[in-house]
């Protein structure tokens, strides 16, 4: 039996749209066009350069099939280049993340300059590669700063051309990669650290937990999600580097810094085999997106069993 009273046409609309989180595909359509074409479009082109001889100057491309991809097997700096790759992005992602693990619990919620500290640390990141390459690399040449201490504390004999060294070269590069994003590091797990309830800190505290067996078995657990997202972020950084060798090394000495983005940037831009560019830049993709994407189902997978 109808009550005789009509609702207003305010809680008309928000009957019709109430409980429901769906906007409306009308406004989605225009961003799906764009990413489809300026980034999904652009990879199908180039995963089809891959397959010719094109050289970017020509009108025409010859079709070559995997004859590219063959190539960068045989080619000794190719596989030089992805082993390099994979070296840098494993260290940097372990020791990056442990850096910024042990500076989010030491800055989480006590100590008074907290927040100065925490601003200091993420600087870095939000300064140009570019930048701090220039400024690692007056560091880190012969007559730079850090053999001039070497130097005067008498250690002349452990003085190096850090960036000329094929030996020390890539650990340079390394080092500067996990001290411009440490930083960052540190911010997803200070996310995670302040969505624990003290509450539960407290308990285990109150139970006679030591520091370490707390962090162990209550703060690490719950910090699983930041770990997923911290350590997917930093490997896809890693296996992606290309600013700071270009501008520390251009991927010398002898090769000895080469991986793969620096390898798509010279044979496209240097050498012109867009071609074979191409195919680098495909198994690029692949690389990151396999391990990338097995990363994270494992990651998820122990986040469910926690």
């Amino acid at each position: 039996m109808s009550t005789g009273v009509v609702p207003e046409p305010s809680q008309r609309r928000r009957g019709k749209w109430s409980g429901s989180s769906r906007a409306p595909w009308g406004w989605a359509i225009p961003a799906v066009i764009l990413v489809l074409a300026i980034v999904y479009l652009a990879d199908l082109a180039g995963a089809w350069y891959s397959l010719t001889d094109w050289t970017g100057s020509d009108a025409g491309a010859k079709w070559v099939g995997l004859s590219n991809f063959a190539e960068i097997i045989q080619d000794s700096t190719a596989r030089s280049a992805l082993l390099h790759t994979l070296l840098i992005a494993v260290v940097f992602v372990v020791v990056a993340n442990a850096i910024g693990m042990a500076l989010a619990v030491g800055l989480a919620r006590t100590l008074k300059t907290r927040n100065l500290l925490r601003s200091m640390f993420f600087l870095p990141v939000a300064m140009s590669p570019l930048a701090v390459a220039y400024i690692w690399k007056y560091i880190l040449q012969y007559d730079g700063p850090i053999n001039g201490l070497l130097g005067a504390l008498g250690l002349k004999g452990a003085q190096q051309d850090w960036l000329g060294s094929p030996t020390f070269a890539i650990w340079a590069i390394v080092v500067v990669f996990i001290w411009q994003f440490s930083g960052l590091t540190m911010v997803f797990y200070l996310a995670g650290l302040q969505s624990i309830p003290i509450e539960v800190e407290e308990a285990a505290a109150v139970d006679g937990a030591s520091a370490w067996y707390k962090f162990r078995k209550v703060t690490l657990p719950l910090l699983a999600p930041s770990i997923t997202i911290s350590l997917t972020f930093t490997l896809v950084l890693g296996l992606r580097v290309f600013d700071q060798v270009m501008a520390l090394t251009a991927g010398g000495p002898v090769n000895a810094t080469e991986t793969l983005a620096t390898q798509v940037y010279k044979q496209t831009f240097v050498n012109g085999q867009f071609g074979y560019g191409a195919a680098l830049a495909v198994v690029m993709t692949l690389l990151i997106a396999i391990i990338g994407f097995a990363q994270l189902i494992v990651l998820r997978r122990g986040e469910r069993q926690i």
